[in-house]
C-alpha cells in the first residue's frame, strides 16, 4: 500500500523524528490554552466583549507584521532556526506577564509579548522543515509536510485535554502555566533540532500558478474559522455555562482532524487541490449553518467531522497549495501563509461586533464568508477548465493544418 510504504519512508528521514516532537509539543502548548483564552479574559480578568476583541487584534496585528517582515528577509538567512528560538523566548516573557494580569493594559501588553512572535514560530518552524524534507525525501516532502502539521493536531488535542483537566483540577492560572510548558519544551527542543542548511532540489516541484482569486477565497475560508475559534467558546459557555465543554468539543475535532488529514493530502495530489478546498468548504458551511440555529448541544459534536474536514484541507493541502505558488521562496511562502490566517483572524475577531451579544446567529457570518468563497472558487475552476477546453481545442486545430 502506498501510504504505509510512504510513512515508512518518512520515519526514516533524518531529523524527521525530533520535527515531529517539536510540532506536538508546540500543538500541546497551544492546545491548552486555545478554549479557555476567550473565557478567562471574560470571567478570569472581568474585560468586557470590546476589550477582549481589541486585545486579540492589537496583538493580532502585531504578529501579522512580524511574520510578514520575517518571511521578506528569512529567504536571505542561512538558518533560520534561531529565529523560532527567539520568538520562543519572547512568548514565555508574554505569557508570565499575562499569567499575572488583572487590568485591560497588563494583560494587552502579555498578550501583545505572547502572541506577536508566535507567527514566525511557525512560518519558520515549516520552511525548516519544507527545506529539510525537500532535501532528504523530494518525493514525498508534501506528504511528510502535511503529516508534520498532522502531528500538530495530535498536539492539540492533546494539549485540549490537558486544558480541560487542569481547569477541573485547578484554575484558569493552571492552564496558563499548561501553556507556557508547552513553548518552554519546543525551545528545548529547538536547541536540539540540526538544521540541514544543504539547498533544496526543485526538480520534483510541482508548483501552482499564482491566483489572486484563491488567495481572497482562502482568505475568506480563514477568517471564517478565526471567527469560529474566538467565538465558538463564547457562545458555548453562553448557552450550556460549562467551560470545559470547549475542550472536549474540540477534542473531537481533533481527532477527526487527525483521521482526515492524511487522506485529504492523498486526495488532492490526486483530484487536485483546488477541488479538495471546495469540498471542504462545503462542510464547513454546513457546519456554521448548524451552529447558527441555537442547536442542542449533540448537534454540536455531531457536525464536527465535518469541521475537522475542512479544518484539516484548510490548514494541510491549503497550506501546501500556497507554498507551491513560491516554491523557490520556502520561508516567504510559508510565512505568507501564516500571514493570510492572521489577517483572516483579524478580520474574523471584528466582523461579529454587526451581531450583540454571544449569540447562535453570529455563525451567519462564516456561513456568507464560506459561501462566498466557494462560489469564487467554483467560478475559477470553471474559467479555467474552459481556457484548457480552448487551448486543447486550438492544439488539434494547429496539427491539423500540420497534417
Amino acid at each position: 500500500m502506498v501510504l504505509i510504504t510512504d510513512f515508512k519512508q518518512f520515519l526514516k528521514i533524518k531529523g524527521a523524528s525530533i520535527l515531529l516532537v517539536g510540532m506536538f509539543l508546540y500543538g500541546i502548548g497551544t492546545g491548552i490554552l486555545a478554549p479557555m483564552n476567550a473565557v478567562y479574559m471574560r470571567n478570569g480578568i472581568g474585560l468586557s466583549k470590546f476589550e477582549i476583541a481589541s486585545i486579540f487584534s492589537i496583538s493580532l496585528l502585531l504578529n501579522m507584521i512580524t511574520t510578514i517582515a520575517i518571511g521578506i528577509i528569512s529567504d536571505k538567512i542561512k538558518r533560520k532556526k534561531p529565529l523560532p528560538i527567539f520568538a520562543c523566548i519572547l512568548c514565555m516573557t508574554g505569557l508570565l506577564i499575562y499569567i499575572n494580569a488583572s487590568t485591560y493594559m497588563v494583560t494587552l501588553i502579555g498578550m501583545v509579548f505572547a502572541v506577536a512572535p508566535s507567527g514566525l514560530i511557525m512560518g519558520q518552524f515549516f520552511a525548516m522543515a519544507r527545506n529539510h524534507f525537500k532535501t532528504l525525501a523530494p518525493e514525498i516532502y508534501e506528504m511528510a509536510q502535511i503529516w508534520l502539521r498532522a502531528m500538530l493536531s495530535v498536539g492539540f488535542f492533546t494539549g485540549l485535554l490537558i486544558g480541560a483537566n487542569l481547569f477541573i483540577f485547578g484554575d484558569f492560572k493552571s492552564v496558563l502555566w499548561g501553556n507556557f510548558l508547552g513553548y518552554a519544551t519546543l525551545f528545548v527542543v529547538l536547541l536540539l533540532y540540526k538544521e540541514h542548511e544543504a539547498p533544496a532540489s526543485l526538480s520534483s516541484d510541482k508548483s501552482e500558478a499564482f491566483s489572486l482569486v484563491m488567495l481572497f477565497a482562502l482568505l475568506l475560508l480563514a477568517c471564517a474559522d478565526a471567527l469560529r475559534g474566538l467565538y465558538l467558546p463564547l457562545v458555548v459557555v453562553q448557552l450550556f455555562e460549562e467551560p470545559q465543554l470547549m475542550s472536549y468539543l474540540w477534542s473531537v475535532q481533533a481527532v477527526f482532524e487527525l483521521m482526515f488529514m492524511t487522506v485529504a493530502g492523498y486526495w488532492a495530489n490526486k483530484f487536485g487541490s483546488k477541488i479538495v478546498i471546495i469540498i471542504s468548504s462545503l462542510c464547513a458551511l454546513t457546519t456554521y449553518l448548524v451552529y447558527s440555529i441555537n442547536p442542542p448541544l449533540w448537534a454540536f459534536f455531531l457536525v464536527q467531522p465535518l469541521y475537522s474536514f475542512f479544518v484539516s484541507v484548510l490548514y494541510g493541502v491549503a497550506m501546501g497549495y500556497v507554498q507551491r505558488m513560491f516554491n523557490t521562496r520556502i520561508g516567504f511562502g510559508s510565512s505568507l501563509y501564516v500571514f493570510l490566517s492572521q489577517t483572516a483572524a483579524l478580520i474574523g475577531y471584528l466582523l461579529p461586533f454587526l451581531i450583540s451579544g454571544y449569540q447562535p446567529r453570529i455563525f451567519i457570518i462564516p456561513s456568507v464568508l464560506v459561501g462566498t468563497a466557494f462560489l469564487l472558487m467554483v467560478v475559477l475552476l470553471i474559467i479555467n477548465r474552459s481556457k484548457e477546453k480552448i487551448t486543447l481545442i486550438q492544439s488539434v486545430h494547429q496539427d491539423n493544418n500540420y497534417s
